[in-house]
């Protein structure tokens, strides 16, 4: 038997982690490097992307997009490949919340949250898929959320696109498994991000949401990295198709 640890080593691996200029997103590109892939960081705000990438080192590359263009995925998904090859892990952590009430959300709020949190994954995943076939290995991590199978206020859109995200995640599995590539999606929890800015800025509402734990917390940024390496390596070859929340126990109360 080999070494254990070897199952999470990404050395030589391509990534891609969209929503990498900040929160779980960049965490998600950090962990991955460290894991020695290679990582391409998709997201809007160029400065951060640089800034994170001038951190990282020479196994990191940008790619200043908005994924939210559904006409601009082929010419993404083409940008993505320039620095490494085309990526044998894709994350899809980008994403929005207007946080629209159900009788105050717009066409364009809708839209942009569909185009972004469940168009895009699928698109970009479309556009990627082909290379990682060819290799017989490949690796897509969603990013679902509480509200796959909770409701909370304000978040009509927002719940209906990762929602969607949890049948996209079993859907992907059952078209792409069979050519070695596993389909899988992370839940967070409560953790300090831009996307949750709003829910921790009330130092109540953090609380209420730590005490629904069976932890007792809520999430640290670091809470991320095991679950993910686990999902983008060889040591979750047999899982497919799942949603595994990483969220303190949240959903289990």
């Amino acid at each position: 038997m080999g070494d254990p640890r070897d199952l999470f080593d990404l050395t030589g691996r391509v990534a891609c982690v969209t929503g990498a200029s900040a929160g779980l997103g960049q965490r998600a590109a950090i962990a991955l490097a460290n894991a020695g892939a290679r990582v391409v960081g998709v997201a809007r705000r160029a400065d951060a992307l640089d800034d994170w990438v001038a951190r990282t080192g020479a196994n990191a590359a940008a790619v200043a997009a908005d994924l939210s263009q559904r006409d601009q995925i082929a010419d993404i998904a083409r940008r993505i490949t320039e620095p490494f090859g085309a990526p044998d892990i894709l994350v899809h952590a980008a994403g929005i919340n207007t946080r629209e009430a159900a009788d105050d959300v717009t066409d364009a709020g809708w839209d942009v949250t569909m185009n972004l949190n469940l168009a895009a994954p699928f698109f970009l995943s479309q556009a990627l898929v082909p290379a990682m076939k060819a290799k017989g290995w490949g690796r897509i991590v969603n990013f679902a959320s509480l509200q796959t199978t909770r409701a909370f206020p304000a978040g009509i859109a927002y719940g209906a696109s990762k929602a969607g995200i949890g049948q996209l995640t079993r859907a992907m599995a059952e078209a792409w498994s069979r050519a070695g590539i596993t389909a899988n999606a992370i839940g967070p929890g409560f953790f300090p991000t831009e996307l949750t800015g709003p829910v921790f800025a009330d130092p109540e509402r953090a609380a209420r949401n730590a005490a629904q734990t069976c932890i007792g917390r809520n999430g640290a940024l670091e809470d991320i990295d095991g679950p993910l390496l686990f999902l983008c390596s060889n040591a979750s070859s047999y899982v497919t198709g799942q949603v595994l929340m990483v969220d303190g126990g949240f959903t289990a109360k």
